[in-house]
Order: structure tokens, then sequence, then C-alpha cells
């Protein structure tokens, strides 16, 4: 079975304060339980802020490193899953339920897109 990528973005500047409500924490908690049953989910975690994260670039043969908070970037990764489906289509319901646990105030955005196993 594929494998799938999502991840999911937010704007960190205009997160809700205090972060997921303890009825958002305990729907998606229901959720992951769910996939993990169902034989979906293989991994997931949100991420640290970018205050605490290092950009490494490689540029014209040479590497650099820019300590965050990356200012510059209104949509950031805040956390993943990975998950197998039998095709994307799956993995896009799957998807599709994780954004509805969110309340309205909430702005996510996913990026699903499929493992490429051969690389």
């Amino acid at each position: 079975m594929p494998r799938f990528l999502t991840l999911i973005r937010i704007d960190e500047n205009n997160a809700p304060e205090g972060g997921p409500s303890a009825e958002l924490q305990e729907r998606m908690g229901e959720l992951l339980a769910e996939m993990t049953k169902a034989g979906v989910m293989l991994d997931n975690a949100g991420l640290t802020p970018t205050s605490q994260g290092t950009r490494v670039t490689w540029s014209g043969g040479k590497l650099s490193s820019t300590d965050g908070p990356f200012t510059e970037t209104k949509e950031v990764v805040g956390g993943y899953l990975l998950i197998q489906a039998k095709d994307k289509a799956e993995a896009l319901e799957w998807t599709h339920r994780f954004l509805r646990v969110h309340e309205d105030h909430w702005t996510v955005t996913t990026e699903v897109r499929e493992i490429a196993e051969n690389c």
C-alpha cells in the first residue's frame, strides 16, 4: 500500500493563543486512535515553533544556517501525519477528517503527497 505524508501548515503568527483546546485535543486523540486501529496511521507529530528551529541551506557549493524564527514565512509546517492508504483518495478522506476536528477559528492547510518508494 502506498504511503502518504501530510504536511500540516499553520500561520504561526495567527494560531489561536494557548494552542489547541482540550476539546480539540480530545477529538484529535479519538481520530488518531481510529486511524491507528484501521491500520492507516504510521506516525504523527507536532513540531516546535520556528523560533526553536534552524534553516540549513546548500547554495553555490556552500552551507549556511539561519536560526528561527523565520519572519518572512507566513505558513510553516506545524506537524505531519504519515499514513498508508490504498490510494490518494483514501489519504485525502482521512486528511479531510483531520481538518474537520479543528474549531472554526483555526486556519490549517495540509499538503498531501505520496512518498516515492523508488527514489
